[in-house]
């Protein structure tokens, strides 16, 4: 058997229902990692290996073996946590100590499994860059703004995380650092305890080192049983998106889904390529006004009372373009993402999935830098799920994610068909 620090949140569960490794074992066997690579990959903004083992051990005197029994998981910054501090990336919180975990913390936890601790965060969920680095290239950025949570996953810390999304900020590090990113269906996972960026696009996102891994983690945070991947079903309909910003692609990465296009329809997949409505080209704008606006009102008090201790890239950024922004921008970009969310089905209908890109190509070697969110936001808007599938490599031998984008409200089904897909490319 493969190192517990190496097992997938599967494998670790029926690890312990057979006997094979104690929770405690499992724990042990991440902190050794992390012990051994954190003072290069800098993931972690809190961590308490005593509390870890302390919990280990409860579970495995309990007679409860719920879902994630023994698979230690880290959440990103943003996420509260009772017993943990959560600084949300800003000086302004340091120390700051909540006094419930979020609705995710508390549901992973009931499920059996064991908080190690808080994964970095850029500011505020936000663009200006983290202390992490990838752990694949140490001069190159994980991305952001789940930095610390990709990292962590990729390194073989933990074996999940829970990232947040308003733009690309779990898909993206997760294309960069070679693991699953997640962003589910807008408003299937509870939000509460989580720092608001935008609630009109924020999603909680889930990194893993499988699609078992992603599906399981899922259904514990909706509180429902657990079921299993369909890995049986025939090839998919794929649509092959460029979407309008294809350009933005390193001409390598381009090269590498046409590629993929071509491969999955001789495996069988039936591919044709699909166009978004001209409309679609004004989403980037929508989505700066609309997050912007919402960012800067959510952040009133810290704007007001701490607007020193606030990052000169967030100033000059998101919080520029919300208190710039009018409110009647502001519901034209609201109006116009909602136009988009509406057309959205008609333009996937035909597909199962629509496999596109979420990074222009692989991760930037600089650390000043969290890369180009631009490609996954265009999804984020319009409220459907897509995970990033780690099937690529560039140029210099870094991941690069294929983003497979699937129907509103059928994210079981989607992951079956990221699940044939990852199996074709690899």
């Amino acid at each position: 058997m493969k190192p517990l620090n190496e097992l997938t949140a599967t494998e670790l569960t029926a690890a312990v229902r057979a006997g094979r490794a104690t929770c405690e074992d499992i724990t042990r066997a991440c902190l050794n990692r992390i012990a051994e690579r954190e003072k290069d990959v800098q993931a972690w903004q809190y961590l308490d290996p005593e509390q870890a083992i302390a919990e280990a051990r409860a579970r495995d005197r309990s007679d409860r073996r719920g879902a994630l029994i023994g698979v230690p998981f880290s959440v990103k910054d943003i996420i509260d946590t009772s017993d943990m501090p959560t600084e949300y990336g800003s000086p302004i919180y340091a120390g700051h100590r909540p006094r419930a975990d979020a609705s995710c913390v508390a549901l992973s936890r009931k499920a059996g499994g064991v908080l190690l601790g808080k994964s970095v965060t850029t500011e505020f969920a936000n663009f200006h860059p983290s202390k992490t680095r990838n752990p694949l290239d140490l001069t190159r950025t994980p991305g952001g703004s789940s930095s610390g949570s990709a990292a962590a996953v990729a390194d073989r810390m933990v074996a999940l995380s829970i990232g947040s999304q308003t733009s690309g900020s779990t898909v993206r590090p997760a294309s960069f650092c070679g693991v699953f990113g997640y962003r589910p269906t807008y408003g299937d996972l509870r939000c509460v305890g989580i720092k608001e960026a935008a609630g009109s696009l924020d999603t909680l996102g889930l990194i893993a080192r499988s699609i078992d891994d992603i599906a399981l983690y899922r259904d514990v945070l909706l509180d429902v049983k657990p079921v299993a991947v369909d890995k049986n079903g025939a090839p998919p309909r794929i649509g092959f998106c460029r979407t309008h910003l294809w350009s933005l692609l390193e001409p390598s990465t381009q090269a590498l889904f046409e590629d993929a296009a071509d491969r999955l329809a001789h495996l069988g997949a039936k591919v044709s390529e699909v166009a978004l409505p001209s409309e679609f080209e004004g989403i980037p704008d929508a989505h700066r006004l609309i997050s912007g606006f919402e960012f800067s009102r959510n952040f009133a008090w810290e704007i007001e009372h701490h607007w020193e201790k606030i990052s000169t890239t967030l100033r000059n950024g998101r919080i520029r373009d919300g208190l710039e922004c009018s409110f009647e921008r502001y519901l034209e970009a609201r109006d116009l993402a909602e136009r988009c969310r509406q057309a959205i089905g008609p333009v996937i209908a035909p597909f199962d999935v629509v496999l596109t890109a979420c990074a222009t190509g692989e991760a930037p070697a600089d650390l000043n830098t969290t890369g180009n969110a631009k490609l996954a936001l265009i999804w984020t808007t319009v409220h459907v799920p897509a995970i990033s599938v780690p099937v690529f490599k560039g140029p210099a031998g870094m991941p690069i994610g294929a983003y497979v984008v699937g129907k509103r409200n059928r994210d079981r089904e989607h992951f079956a068909f990221a699940h044939w897909i990852h199996r074709a490319l690899t």
